[in-house]
């Protein structure tokens, strides 16, 4: 018998957040733990040890969410993975519903942004907005809207009885979903890793002192290059309260963790404060098709 990973998502069964869970823990039973926000979510993993937390934290056709760095800083907890999914939108009735049946079509409003080329040819349907993919999905099949449509996963018709009208109705095939996966129990998970000499990546978080000296960022930026590290991303988020300053989360990647470590200490005295959310290997990427 496989062993079983309890892992909290952020949505209901179905959610493109479960499938990224079982991708990622593909050699475990996945126990998902549906949770309806992302501070719920962070919550409930810091209180129960012996659960895992995936979290979207950025998609490559409308970027970062900025919230979720906030939220992953303030929790304490640390990155131990990533997975990026490919995301793909599918309309889905109850059985025998037809499209000319359709009134409206119901989704989390970034599914259906993604799909509006496809409406074009349906004027005559509204799309509505809801708090989540599998969400509208499961309504459908609970409330037995026979006019109503909802954009989700392929999982979610199966879990909740639906036929799917269209597949891959998004408009960029090219839609990827980066999702974080954060513990409580970072330093066991990381101490496996870097046994098995896994580790070649890290998320990070810094900020500068509040009487900036010219290129401090650029200074910070030259140490990481100098030790080969490869910035990956940056993003800044501003400093609640404090008015033109900024936190800046780093992605970084390495073949050499040795020098990682000789970088952070070099690059600690030129920070107000520095922070690492987490260090693991590289995720793997959903096969595109």
């Amino acid at each position: 018998m496989k062993e079983v990973r309890r892992v909290a998502i952020q949505g209901v069964a179905g959610a493109n957040h479960e499938i990224a869970a079982r991708e990622f823990f593909k050699d475990y039973d996945v126990e998902v733990v549906p949770c309806m926000t992302f501070q719920e979510l962070f919550d409930l993993v810091r209180q129960d040890r012996s659960l895992y937390g995936i979290v979207a934290i950025e998609n490559t056709l409308v970027g970062s969410i900025q919230s979720n760095y906030t939220l992953l800083k303030d929790s304490g907890l640390e990155v131990i993975g990533e997975y990026k999914l490919r995301i793909k939108h599918n309309l889905m009735v109850l059985p025998g519903v037809k499209m000319e049946d359709l009134t409206e079509v119901r989704s989390h409003p970034m599914a259906l942004g993604q799909c509006e080329a496809f409406f074009r040819n349906y004027p005559n349907i509204r799309l509505i907005e809801s708090d989540d993919t599998a969400l509208s999905a499961k309504d459908v099949a609970e409330k037995k809207l026979t006019n109503v449509g909802a954009i989700a996963p392929e999982l979610a018709a199966n879990l909740y009885g639906l036929d799917i009208l269209h597949k891959g109705i998004e408009t960029n095939k090219k839609n990827f979903t980066r999702f974080l996966v954060v513990s409580d129990r970072g330093s066991t998970e990381k101490d496996d890793l870097l046994a098995e000499n896994r580790i070649n990546k890290a998320s990070l978080v810094f900020s500068l002192p509040q009487e900036k000296e010219v290129g401090s960022l650029s200074k910070v930026l030259t140490i990481f290059a100098f030790y080969g590290l490869n910035l990956s991303k940056i993003q800044s988020n501003p400093v609640v309260g404090h008015e033109w300053e900024y936190l800046f989360y780093v992605d970084l990647s390495f073949t050499n963790y040795t020098r990682y470590i000789q970088a952070l200490d070099a690059a600690r005295p030129l920070c107000d404060k520095l922070t690492v959310l987490g260090e693991y290997e590289t995720g793997r990427q959903s096969v595109e098709d």
